[in-house]
């Protein structure tokens, strides 16, 4: 019978020296009693499941925030979660008893199963189920505890109570911490910038679980002769039965995300991608091609127009020169369409934060034919940045500026809502300059669109609002605004523009609100005190 006392009891021999020990010299040991190779390893291993363990935060709270909406709540849920969890799986490590690097092993297993599992588990709830609270609840506690064992095992095999003094064991507790805490470090650089873009969520996921596995190879490795053949044998079993779900799911995570968006989307899934910044969905169905960013609907081509029309005329209509415009957001492409309709347009400045998008918008033949080639044309040109950033550095004025960003559903979007904003934007306005700004909608979300009027108006921008029913999204709001009051009534349009919904009569009607969206007391939103948030998030859940 192979039965081998538990690594702690042992004095470890060198793993590279021979087979029962007596070939080469003997081993340098620590006073833990451990080589220094096997002391490399438990404090590698440190690292990587550290790493690992901020990477199943990053993926389980990423991927909450593009089903779920609401990134401040389910970032915050699940770091919470996670952080308490952890707490609780250190605290039961009290009660682990018997070979400490067997249960550094098994949790290195399960954590990797689990972590690895953990997007898809997630996607399969929210598609399939009304409970992806409770998975994503489940699936938090599970990694949290489990990494929270992690950290005490390993403290445990470099040195504990009675076997080291406590100088030395006070050493070897900030060795784990400091280790621990730049894994913390390499997790949170590489997830934005490579992971994510690289491998998107589902695979990274995956991927970390098989990093997991990594170390509990180099574990077994290391400690070959501590363990005894049959444990050994009994673990590599295990290593392998885990791996075998993450391979096929690290190889199929593309057609596993496809399997899950098809079922999220109405329509069939012809495009997706996962930028730095967002996940890109492009959907088809007779003729009718839309966009989804983050599972937000951007814009549908079956009727686009109504929306860009409404976007771009006004203010170009009621502004004094029209050389220069600047576009904020719209990288699709489609409302500089609109924009080139005028004459007078000497060069169009678009700003977009995502390459991604843009790049699409040049090279994808629906989209192309949507935005009628509108950004190889000549005069624009195509910046990529964040849009508050680039009204912050300093630049000539424009003549009109068109605001077509995304709903200000989370904090990174409500900035752009808020009155540092729109100060900002005044200033880059030059005389007799407009603006326009897509402001949500005045039916869903009420307060939020007066919120967002109210804003520009403490600028002084003297928004006149309208808004303006789009079959996709449902009544929709805007606001033209100038450093002076404009004059709706100077609305006309050159023969060229040709439009198909936004006539003077049309804008006009547009500027009528009905009592139950008419204008109600709002506060003004600020980076301090983003209103519009709380507004956009109250109003919208009404209707969901």
């Amino acid at each position: 019978m192979d039965v081998a006392p538990p690594v702690s009891d042992l004095v470890r021999l060198d793993p590279e020296a021979g087979g029962d020990g007596r070939a080469g010299p003997p081993p340098a040991l620590t006073a833990a009693g451990l080589t220094r190779h096997q002391t490399r390893v438990l404090l590698a291993a440190v690292l990587v499941v550290a790493t690992c363990g901020i990477l199943y935060e990053l993926v389980v709270g990423t991927l909450a925030s593009y089903l779920l909406g609401n990134s401040a709540l389910h970032f915050s849920l699940t770091i919470g979660g996670f952080m308490t969890a952890m707490g609780l799986g250190s605290w039961a490590a009290r009660a682990v008893k018997g070979d400490a690097l067997v249960w550094f092993v098994g949790v290195e297993l399960a954590v990797g199963l689990v972590g690895g599992l953990s997007a898809a588990v997630l996607y399969a709830a929210f598609t399939y189920t009304p409970l992806v609270h409770l998975a994503m609840g489940a699936v938090i506690l599970a990694i949290g505890a489990l990494v929270g064992l992690e950290i005490p095992l390993v403290t445990r095999l470099l040195g504990g109570p009675g076997r080291i003094s406590a100088s030395e064991l006070k050493d070897t507790v900030a060795g784990v911490l400091a280790v621990d805490y730049l894994g913390a470090l390499v997790a949170s650089l590489a997830f934005p910038f490579v992971l994510l873009p690289v491998l998107g969520v589902v695979r990274t996921a995956f991927v970390t679980g098989f990093v997991n596995l990594v170390v509990v190879v180099f574990c077994l490795r290391a400690f070959r002769r501590e363990l005894g053949a049959a444990r050994r044998r009994a673990l590599w079993g295990a290593t392998l039965l885990v791996a075998f779900p993450l391979a096929a799911g690290a190889v199929g995570a593309d057609q596993l995300a496809s399997v899950f968006e098809e079922k999220l989307y109405r329509e069939p899934v012809v495009y997706a991608e996962q930028s730095t910044y967002q996940r890109i969905v492009l959907t088809a169905s007779n003729g009718d091609v839309r966009l989804f960013l983050d599972g937000g609907l951007q814009f549908s081509t079956a009727d686009e127009h109504r929306y860009h029309e409404a976007l771009v005329h006004p203010p170009m209509a009621l502004a004094q020169r029209r050389e220069r415009v600047l576009v904020l957001g719209g990288g699709d492409g489609l409302a500089v369409r609109e924009i080139l309709k005028w004459p007078e347009v000497q060069s169009v400045t678009l700003v977009d934060l995502d390459p991604a998008v843009t790049r699409l918008a040049r090279t994808h033949a629906a989209l192309r034919d949507a935005n009628e080639r509108s950004l190889d044309d000549p005069r624009v040109t195509v910046v990529h940045d964040d849009a508050g950033a680039f009204l912050a550095r300093p630049g000539g004025p424009f003549d009109v500026v068109i605001v077509d960003l995304p709903d200000p559903n989370h904090e990174s979007l409500a900035k752009l809502y808020s009155r540092p904003f729109y100060e900002r934007l005044r200033q880059r306005l030059g005389v007799g300059g407009t603006v326009a700004v897509q402001a949500t909608s005045p039916t869903f979300a009420r307060e939020a669109y007066w919120s967002i009027v109210a804003t520009a108006e403490a600028t002084g921008l003297h928004p006149e609002p309208y808004h303006l029913y789009v079959p996709s999204f449902g009544d929709w709001g805007f606001f033209v605004g100038s450093t002076h009051a404009v004059r709706p009534d100077r609305y006309r349009l050159p023969a060229a523009v040709a439009p198909r919904v936004m006539t003077p009569a049309a804008f006009r009607a547009a500027r009528f609100f009905d009592a139950d969206v008419a204008r109600v007391p709002v506060e003004v939103s600020t980076l301090d005190d983003p209103a519009v948030l709380r507004y956009y998030q109250q109003g919208w859940a009404r209707w969901e």
